[in-house]
């Protein structure tokens, strides 16, 4: 297993963060009939999946989530499991963590060859070098580091058990 130093957020505070979240994706999306969460490649997915679970509880749009799969090293390829049709729909990417904007930016290529009708971006932890034009709309928690440092996100199967900073 990994060794973590630093932690910044146990499962419990996470799930806090989370259900705030879905509560704010809510809020800003009463209106709407239909969203779509976008995860990005597994954590993004787990995060967009619990996100689903919260906002089934809560609110009465129907959700649909998919998965987008890049390679984060070499991001100009994306692909998208389960159903992609963006036009019209109001889409939300999500992330685990957000450093410099890049992964989030490439994501999206398939949601901008369509003509959705909002792009909201959700990530649990938002750090500050954003070296990309993105800015996250749903934060679990923000966090300034310094660029030697690194956020490590524990998650072992659905759960996301912890958040650290190494």
């Amino acid at each position: 297993m990994e060794q973590h130093t630093g932690l910044i957020l146990d499962e419990e505070a996470i799930g806090r963060k989370l259900r705030r979240m879905a509560y704010e994706i809510y809020e800003r999306n009463a209106e709407e009939k239909e969203l779509v969460l976008a995860g990005i490649l597994d954590r993004g997915l787990i995060v967009a999946s619990h996100l689903e679970k919260i906002l089934r509880e809560i609110a009465d749009f129907d959700l649909r989530v998919v998965n987008l799969l890049l390679d984060r090293a070499d991001p100009r390829e994306v692909t998208v499991s389960g159903e992609a049709d963006f036009n019209g729909r109001v889409i939300i990417v999500a992330d685990d963590v957000a450093n410099t904007g890049r992964t989030m930016l490439y994501a999206m290529k398939p949601v901008l060859t369509s003509l959705p009708r909002k792009i909201q971006t959700a990530v649990l932890v938002d750090r500050t070098h954003k070296f990309f034009p993105v800015v996250a709309n749903y934060i679990g928690h923000s966090l300034s580091t310094t660029l030697q440092e690194n956020i490590r996100v524990d998650i072992s199967g659905d759960r996301i058990r912890g958040v650290y900073l190494s």
